[in-house]
C-alpha cells in the first residue's frame, strides 16, 4: 500500500511518500536507542513540564491539526477539533498523575525494607490505525513518555501527515530528538521490527489480522505486546429505558466518526414490548443526518476512508440481506458524487445465528435485533467473537446490576455511550484484544515492575 495522502472526500492524491529504507529505518532504531540512556534518567518533572508544553500546543493549533485529520481519513471537522482536545487532556493527564501512578509501592515482608519499583523497558513500537489517527497516537505517547519510555510509531499508510505532524508536536514540546519518531513504512516491515533486539515491546490498534500477525511475531521474540482490536458493540435498550435519549445516543453512537469505530454501536439489540417505536424514532434520526463535505461544520457524516473499506462494507449490506435482513434505509453507496460515501443504513431482521450478524461493520450500517426479555438481550450481546464494549439502556435496578455482571465486554456503559476516559481503561476481550490503555492500568503494560527486597 502507497503511503500517501489521499483526500476520502474527493479521491484526489494530494501527497506521496518515499517508506524509508533499511539503513534509514537501522538510523533511527540506534536514535532510540541512545535517546533512551538518557530520557531514562529525567525526572518526572521534567517529563511533565514537556507533556504539558505538547498539550499547549494541541490546544494552540487544534484547528489546523483538525484540517490535516480532515483531508487525510474524511472525518468531520468538529469532530477532529474534538479529538485533538482530547489529545491534550489525556497529556495533561497523565503529566499529573505518573508520579503518582509510577512511584514505589511498599509492602510489608520478612525483608527490612520491600518494595515495587515501575522502571521503563526501553523503545516500544506504536502500530496505529487512521480512523482516530491522533488520539490513538497520544493514549500511547502520553504514559509511554512519562514511564521514561521512548516510542516509535508505525502509523496507517493513509494519515502519514498526521503521523509527521505528531513527531514534530513532541520535537517543539521539548522531548529530545529520538524519544519519539515516525516511521514511514509499510505493514510488511513491522515483523522485522520485532525482530530486532532495540524494540522492547509493542502496542496495535487495528483489525483482527492485524493484531494476529504483530503478536505472532512479538511471541517469536518473548515480548510483550496490547492489542486493541475490534468490536461490534451491543447497544442494548430495554423497556424500562429513556427511550427518547436512548435513540439520540443510539445515532451518536453509531455514526461516531463516519461509523469508523471500534467501540461505535453496531449491534442494537431491542425489547420486543418497545422496538416498533425505537424503530421508528432511529429511522426518524438516521433521515435527518446530513451526509456530505466533512471540512463543513453542518455535516453529520463524512466519507469513509478508503475505498476498499467502502466496498468490503457494501458486501457486507449485500449479504446481510441476501441472509434475510431488510434494509430500512441506505443500503447502497452513494455513487453520485466523488469519493468514498455511504448513507446511514438500518438493517432488521438479519438472523442473529447467521455467520454476518457476527461480524463488524465498519461503517454507518445498524443491525437491529429484536428480544423479548433481558435473558435473551444479554444472550444474544454475548454471542459475538467480540468483547470491546457494550451501552446498555434501563432504569430497573435488578437489570442494570445483571447487565454489568453477565456482559462479557471491557467496559460496560448505562444509559451512556461507551467512551474511552484517560480516568478509565480501556481495552477489550476475546477476539477484541488484550491488555489495557489509559488509566493506572495503560501506563502499567510497559513498565518492569521491579520486586525490590532488602535485609
Amino acid at each position: 500500500m502507497a503511503i500517501a495522502t489521499i483526500n476520502p472526500a474527493t479521491g484526489e492524491t494530494l501527497k506521496t511518500f518515499e517508506p524509508l529504507n533499511d539503513v534509514e529505518i537501522n538510523a533511527k532504531l540506534d536514535l532510540a536507542d541512545r535517546a533512551f540512556a538518557d530520557y531514562r534518567q529525567t525526572s518526572f518533572s521534567q517529563r511533565s513540564h514537556w507533556l504539558q508544553k505538547a498539550a499547549d500546543i494541541l490546544e494552540q493549533e487544534k484547528a489546523e491539526f483538525a484540517k490535516l485529520m480532515t483531508l487525510e481519513m474524511g472525518k468531520p471537522l468538529k469532530a477532529a477539533i474534538a479529538e485533538v482536545e482530547k489529545c491534550a487532556a489525556v497529556c495533561r493527564y497523565y503529566a499529573e498523575h505518573a508520579p503518582e501512578f509510577l512511584a514505589d509501592v511498599a509492602v510489608k515482608t520478612d525483608a527490612n525494607h520491600s518494595f515495587v519499583r515501575y522502571q521503563p523497558l526501553g523503545a516500544i513500537l506504536a502500530v496505529m490505525p487512521w480512523n482516530f489517527p491522533f488520539w490513538q497516537v497520544f493514549r500511547f505517547v502520553a504514559p509511554a513518555l512519562m514511564a521514561g519510555n521512548v516510542g516509535l510509531l508505525k502509523h496507517a499508510s493513509n494519515v502519514p501527515q498526521c503521523a509527521l505532524a505528531i513527531e514534530e508536536i513532541i520535537r517543539r514540546a521539548g522531548f529530545a530528538e529520538g524519544v519519539f519518531q515516525t516511521l514511514l513504512i509499510g505493514a510488511a516491515k513491522v515483523a522485522d521490527l520485532m525482530a530486532d533486539d532495540r524494540i522492547k515491546a509493542a502496542t496495535l490498534t487495528g483489525s483482527e489480522p492485524a493484531g494476529a500477525s504483530l503478536a505472532a511475531a512479538a511471541g517469536k521474540q518473548i515480548k510483550k505486546t496490547v492489542l486493541e482490536l475490534g468490536g461490534s458493540d451491543p447497544f442494548i435498550v430495554l423497556a424500562s429505558a429513556d427511550l427518547e435519549t436512548a435513540v439520540v445516543t443510539a445515532t451518536t453512537a453509531r455514526m461516531l466518526n463516519n461509523g469508523q469505530s471500534c467501540i461505535a454501536a453496531k449491534r442494537f439489540i431491542v425489547a420486543e414490548a418497545i422496538a416498533d417505536k425505537f424503530e421508528k424514532l432511529l429511522l426518524d434520526k438516521f433521515e435527518a443526518l446530513k451526509v456530505g463535505d466533512p471540512m463543513q461544520p453542518d455535516t453529520d457524516l463524512g466519507p469513509l476512508a478508503t475505498p476498499g473499506i467502502l466496498q468490503d462494507l457494501d458486501q457486507q449490506v449485500q449479504t446481510a440481506t441476501k441472509s434475510g435482513g431488510k434494509v430500512l434505509i441506505g443500503g447502497h453507496p452513494l455513487l453520485d458524487r466523488p469519493g468514498n460515501f455511504y448513507p446511514p443504513t438500518i438493517i432488521i431482521d438479519i438472523p442473529p445465528d447467521t455467520p454476518i450478524a457476527k461480524e463488524e461493520f465498519f461503517g454507518p450500517v445498524a443491525l437491529l435485533f429484536r428480544v423479548p426479555d433481558i435473558d435473551a438481550a444479554i444472550k444474544l450481546a454475548n454471542d459475538s467473537p467480540f468483547g470491546l464494549g457494550a451501552s446498555a439502556w434501563t432504569t430497573n435496578d435488578q437489570e442494570r446490576d445483571r447487565l454489568v455482571e453477565e456482559i462479557q465486554a471491557g467496559a460496560v456503559f448505562i444509559n451512556g455511550m461507551v467512551k474511552s476516559d484517560p480516568r478509565l481503561p480501556f481495552g477489550g476481550i476475546k477476539r477484541s484484544g488484550y491488555g489495557r490503555e489509559l488509566s493506572i492500568q495503560g501506563i502499567h503494560e510497559f513498565v518492569n515492575v521491579k520486586t525490590v527486597w532488602i535485609k
